[in-house]
């Protein structure tokens, strides 16, 4: 099963790990595990293990417990054949088909030829090492032409429409009569969530990790104003002590992104006057008096849902195939309007789909942009904003007198 070490090991070896039945730990997975790539998010090591634990049950029932990690120590490629073949029949024949259940085999297939690479480099014997390479060639080979189902890209634009999206700036006003959250520190605190989801396209991670510096300040001498922009990283003041730990997904989501003037405002507003005297740093602070976790976003969210008319559930469902809004889907919705804005200034698609990666923090050659191009000449997700995306009025409607 999947565990989350903690407190139980050195710091560098704290982390989700897998155990069997009894606590101990799966060796070969654990190995594994140490070779990932160093830059990947705490969560996809965790979603990638408990596909691995999967493949470990399935294949205790055929091989017996530890069977499997017998097999890749003694290079028993038979037996390694019988439980990827055992594993891909349990999930082929299972109720239901998803995408990831492809995830689930490509990761017992990348995990077995790893393993195996890694542990035939130190075999002793030359003619038996060509054998063995020989024999998990046509292994790889077989096996890695099985599918469970064709992978399904999602056809429908994700991005929230435009009606739903002018319910939830009137909603969400922290000045607002019908705001479903209580206290002003509440309003305040799911308001500067909501901007910052939608104007800044971030992932739910990483708004948590963020300090209450993060939005920084300099004098633009060629413009003559100051410019804002965030820094999107760890916090670097202290350790992140939330059991569910919120992080960066990769080295390419490091990065600097424009910050409005009227945000930057809005945040500040926040930190001086609702965020409440806490003893950490985080930017988002729960009512407790603690960092936000990324249950409490979820929870969140589902309230602002839960307040949403029938008519606007029935063109949230229509658009996104969805009846909730998250965290993700703001992402979604900026991504689309960016695009639409640096279209609109007859950039280039593909130099706009790099200006796309650059402030969504996605590779150079992550296809994720592509995935918006469709939508942005769809003129009913670029109404809502009348002129500039950062200048919205409706977000000037809650500033406080002296800005305005």
């Amino acid at each position: 099963m999947l565990v989350n070490l903690r407190n139980l090991a050195p710091p560098s070896l704290c982390g989700p790990a897998l155990v069997d039945y009894v606590g101990l730990p799966r060796y070969w997975a654990s190995v594994w595990a140490l070779f990932l790539p160093a830059d990947l998010a705490s969560s996809t090591v965790r979603k990638k293990l408990s596909y691995l634990d999967s493949f470990y049950r399935h294949s205790d029932t055929l091989l017996g417990t530890g069977g499997l990690d017998n097999a890749l120590a003694d290079l028993d490629v038979e037996a390694l054949s019988d439980a990827l073949e055992g594993y891909f029949l349990s999930i082929r024949n299972s109720s239901s088909i998803t995408p990831a259940s492809e995830e689930r085999w490509q990761a017992a297939i990348q995990f077995v030829t790893e393993i195996s690479q890694r542990v035939t480099r130190d075999y002793l014997r030359p003619e038996s090492l060509n054998e063995l390479r020989g024999k998990f060639d046509r292994l790889e080979l077989l096996h890695s032409n099985l599918h469970i189902g064709k992978r399904r890209r999602p056809e429908q634009v994700r991005s929230l429409p435009s009606d739903v999206i002018e319910f939830l700036y009137e909603l969400l006003d922290p000045e607002s009569a019908v705001n479903p959250f209580q206290n002003p520190e509440s309003r305040w605190r799911v308001y500067i969530l909501f901007i910052l989801l939608l104007h800044q396209g971030l992932r739910r991670g990483e708004l948590l990790v963020l300090p209450t510096d993060a939005i920084k300040s300099s004098f633009d001498s060629n413009r003559q104003h100051d410019r804002y922009w965030m820094s999107v990283k760890y916090n670097e003041y202290e350790d992140d002590l939330r059991y569910s730990k919120p992080c960066i997904k990769n080295m390419p989501s490091i990065r600097q992104i424009p910050v409005s003037k009227m945000i930057a405002l809005l945040v500040q507003e926040y930190v001086s006057n609702f965020r409440g005297r806490t003893g950490h740093s985080f930017l988002l602070n729960s009512q407790k008096g603690v960092p936000m976790s990324p249950e409490a976003v979820s929870k969140t969210f589902q309230k602002v849902t839960a307040s949403l008319p029938a008519s606007l559930r029935k063109s949230l469902y229509e658009q996104t195939g969805s009846t909730s809004i998250t965290a993700h889907a703001m992402r979604h919705t900026c991504a689309v309007v960016r695009l639409n804005q640096i279209l609109s200034e007859d950039v280039e698609m593909n130099d706009a789909l790099q200006q796309l990666r650059a402030f969504f923090g996605w590779s150079r050659d992550s296809e994720m942009p592509l995935r918006y191009a469709r939508a942005v000449f769809e003129d009913r997700l670029s109404t809502v904003w009348r002129s500039e995306f950062d200048e919205r009025v409706s977000m000037l409607r809650s500033l406080p007198a002296r800005w305005k």
